[in-house]
Order: structure tokens, then sequence, then C-alpha cells
């Protein structure tokens, strides 16, 4: 009891948040930025061998922690939801939401996951299928169309978006009901005290800022080249180089500083809205054109097999056998969330102020894994249908490549010349989304947490981002982006720890505040006189 009492004193005492620019934290951030991008540039096969290898040791000697970890964060965040946490509102207790619900879910679930399903929305559950998850079927067998589908909703479902909630939960939490800021850094200052204003507290925003800065530019380099194969396949091309790339970045990069320098309310809100409602669109109409009743049994049966088969699957290692496939897609995954979860979480932390915690867990992590997992159906079912039923070569399709996958299947339906460019459409949108929440929020890391962070910032970061995808894509190709996608898992992973800490340092937080909650009147007032007492004049 005097503990809580204790920290929450020195939480009191640590002022009001830092205001302007931190230069140690911009500074830091953008020169480490600029020795990557050199390296990166200069010798870009170095550069992927040296990230590779670190990479294989990562996932070789802690797949185990990124398993247990995750299964963890999923754990405790249906906890929260389910108790009387639950009830304790993400800002003051009369505060209410900025953002519709329907906008809310909307700028998540395009920050957090949309351009990964446009990308992964076919290629994902056709490759699981002629290629099963550890061996596990025969490669084009109903059993292997169970397990794809059933792997694709885990790596897609409730864990992911778990990760998201705990650091988007914590930093909203402190942020907007304790009134530290909108950094990570603040969030840890029941465990850390006033070190979160020093060295150790800036250390962990750089970490944010790189990850994200490589996370989005990395996003935005094969999004380029996701909607150079879409515009071939519009134009009957036979494909388009790195230059075409390159300018598509251009445009993309002026598109989203534009949309975040206007604002979340506004260009980031409104992109969203129209995001939700074309993917609607897409997947509707595909829904209805094409097999239908092998779609709702797809998505009956694979939902029925993920919540089943959730336990074994979320605690698999591959200890026993299957340790390569989990390492290469699994294990993979969750560093590749890992390093999504500084900017996801603090955008959904800047969303969801006047929220509950039950509120923000369901809608966080079920809402948009249901979408996802109706998503993969539509899609992944109907590229099931083409193979199983009316026994199309849809692995060459795979072979081909990943980013042609999905305009193959849509080919393969009516109005499919609308249908197409309509998907380069939502691929470009959905990166303009992804790439300008991160802009701001490495704006917000830079400038202590401001919610509206300077555009001149914000302005730098995004092409920053832009410019460090260009790059590598000219100078390495693919294989350049590759190798930067490998880096941030790797920046990343530390990140592993700092989830672990938010959690410890939420639920502190959490239990002191039901805590002084009991507490009334001259009780209270006695507790805290006692614990002043006891305090040293001077503190670390």
């Amino acid at each position: 009891m005097a503990t809580s009492v204790h920290d929450d004193l020195e939480q009191q005492q640590a002022g009001p948040p830092r205001k302007g620019v931190d230069k140690v934290v911009f500074g830091v951030a953008a020169g480490l930025a600029l020795v990557f991008l050199l390296y990166g540039a200069v010798d870009s096969k170095g550069f992927g061998t040296s990230t590779g290898s670190v990479l294989s040791w990562i996932t070789a000697n802690f797949g185990w922690f990124f398993v247990l970890t995750s299964g963890g964060f999923l754990i405790f965040s249906v906890f929260l939801a389910a108790t009387r946490y639950g009830n304790i509102k993400l800002g003051a207790d009369d505060s209410e939401p900025e953002f519709s619900t329907f906008s809310w879910v909307s700028m998540m679930f395009a920050t957090g996951m949309g351009i990964g399903l446009m990308f992964y929305g076919v290629a994902e559950p056709l490759t699981h299928l002629n290629t099963p998850p550890m061996g596990m079927a025969e490669p084009g067998s109903e059993e292997a169309a169970h397990l794809a589908m059933e792997y694709t909703f885990f790596h897609w479902g409730f864990h992911p978006w778990s990760m998201y909630a705990v650091i988007g939960l914590a930093i909203a939490y402190f942020a907007y009901r304790k009134g530290g800021g909108n950094l990570i850094s603040a969030a840890f200052r029941p465990l850390l005290g006033n070190r979160v204003d020093g060295p150790t507290g800036r250390g962990i925003d750089i970490l944010a800022i790189i990850a994200t800065l490589f996370g989005s530019a990395t996003s935005l380099g094969l999004g380029a080249l996701q909607i150079t194969g879409g515009l071939a396949d519009v134009f009957g091309s036979k494909g388009y180089g790195t230059t075409a790339a390159a300018l598509v970045i251009g445009v993309l990069t002026l598109c989203f500083v534009i949309s975040a320098v206007s604002g979340i309310d506004k260009g980031i809100k409104w992109l969203s809205n129209a995001n939700a409602v074309a993917a609607g669109l897409l997947v509707f109409f595909l829904f209805v054109v094409g097999p239908t009743v092998f779609i709702m049994g797809t998505f009956t049966e694979s939902l029925g097999g993920y919540l089943t088969h959730l336990p074994t699957m979320s605690f698999r290692t591959g200890v026993f056998g299957g340790s390569e496939w989990l390492n290469g897609w699994t294990i993979f995954y969750w560093a590749w969330w890992v390093s999504w979860t500084p900017f996801v979480g603090m955008f959904i932390a800047r969303i969801s102020k006047g929220r509950t915690i039950r509120q923000f867990v369901v809608f966080v992590i079920a809402i948009p894994s249901l979408v996802s997992f109706i998503w993969f159906s539509i899609l992944g079912g109907s590229a099931f249908d083409l193979q199983l039923t009316e026994g199309k070569d849809m692995k060459a399709l795979v072979d081909a490549g990943l980013e042609t996958t999905l305009f193959g299947t849509l080919r393969s339906f009516p109005l499919s010349s609308v249908t197409v460019v309509l998907a380069v459409f939502l691929i470009a949108i959905f990166f303009i989304t992804g790439a300008d929440s991160a802009s701001i929020v490495m704006g917000m890391l830079s400038e202590n947490g401001t919610e509206e962070p300077r555009r001149s910032l914000v302005v730098f970061w995004g092409v920053a981002t832009g410019a460090v995808a260009t790059v590598l894509l000219i100078t390495g190709g693919e294989d350049g982006l590759g190798a930067l996608q490998t880096g941030v898992i790797i920046v990343g992973f530390p990140f592993l720890v700092v989830l672990i800490g938010l959690c410890v340092s939420l639920w502190k937080s959490l239990r002191q505040e039901k805590f002084e909650s009991t507490l009334r009147g001259p009780l209270r007032r006695t507790v805290i006189d006692h614990q002043r007492e006891r305090q040293p004049a001077d503190r670390d």
C-alpha cells in the first residue's frame, strides 16, 4: 500500500510533459537513419548479408520468446477487458471520444494492416495451400486448405492486434488519464521514475522513431513494386522497372505528406473512411460474383478450426519438428508486427482518447480480426475455389510473384478491368494512410509527444521515409528492400522487452488507481501525508 502511494507522489512530482522539439531525440534518430541509409545504399549486398545473419540468429535462439510473449499479450489484454479494470476511461471520467466508431476503426485498420491485407489476401492462403505448414498435409489437398486458412487467420488475427493493443493502451492511459504526454517513454514512469526524462527514456523514443521510419519505408517500397505490377496488368505490359517504382514512391510521398500536414481529423480520417468503403465494395463484389457458398463455408470452417486450434498454434515452437517453417512464417510475422508496434500503437492511442479500456480492447483486437477473417475468406476462398474446384493452376500464379497473385485472381472474375484498377487504388490509399500516420507519430516522438506536431517535422520525416525507400530500391532493387525489411525486424526485436515493460507499468498503475479509489477523505490524506514524511528531501 505504501509503495503505491509513493509511486503516485513520484508521478505527481514529475512535472508537466516537456515542450518543444527534443533536439537529442530528433538529432540522434536523424543521424542513425542517415547512417543506415548510407550503409544500405553503398553496400546493399553487405547490408543484406549482415542483417540476414542477425535475423537468423534471433529467430533460431529467441523464437520461443516471441511465442511466449505474443500469447501473453493476448491473455493480458483479455484479462483487462473482462475485469473491473475495463471500466476505466482513457482520459478523464467525463471525457468523450474524439472520433466516431466507424472513423476510429477505419483509421486503426488502415494504419495497422490495410496494405498487408491487399498484398497477402490471396498470396498467403495460396502459398500455404500448395506448401502446407510444417508439411502437415499433402499439397493442394483439403487438409492443406484447412491448415492454410487457419494459419492465415492465426498470423493476422488476435495475436498481432493484441501487440498493438498493449502498447496503444499503455500510451493512451498515461497520456490522457495521467497527463504524461504522447510518448512511449512516458508510460514507463511507474517503473523508471524520473529517469524517463533522461537518456533511458530518450533511448526508447529514438528506437521507436528508427523502427517507424524503416518499417514505413519498407512498406512504401514494396507497395510501389506491387502498384507497378498492377499498372502493368492494367495496361498489358510485361512489367516496369525500378525507375517507375521510384516515380510511384515520389507521388505517394507527396500525397501522404499533404495528408499528414492536414491533420488526423481531416486527411487521415477522410482517406481511412474512403478506404473502408472502397475495400468493402471490392470484397462484396467478389463475394457476390464469386463462389458465395464456398466462401461462406470457408469462413465458417476456418473460424471454427482457428478457435479450436488457437491454444496449440499459439505455443508451438517447432522444437519437435517444423522449426524452419515456423521461423520463416510465424516467428517472422511476430517479429514484423513487433517492429510496427511503436507507430501503430502510438497512432491508435492518439485516436482513442475517451474510450474505456474494455471498448479499446474489443475494438482494437476483436473487430479488426473479424474483418481480417472475412477478408481472407473472400479473397483466399475465391482463389481456393479456382484451384480446388475449377482446376486452375494457381500455384504457377504464386511462383510468378506474390505481388501479382491478387490481380491474377481478380482476372478470373467478371469486370476484372474495374476491380484491378480498384485494387491498385486501394493499395495506394492504404500506403498513404499508413505512411502519413507514421510521419505524424515520428513528429510526435520528436516533439515530446505533442498531439499536433509542427508541420516541418512531419514533412521532414515524410520525405525521409520516401527517400529511404527510393534509395534502397534503386541501389539494391528488391534485395535492398528485403534487407531493409530484415533490418526493421532486428531494430524491432528490443521492443519485445519494451512491450513487456509497458504491460508491467500499466498493470502497476491500474492497481494503484483502484487502490487509491478506495481511500476516502481523512484516510487518504493521512496515508499520503505519512508517505511525504518518509520521502527523502532529494531524489535521483
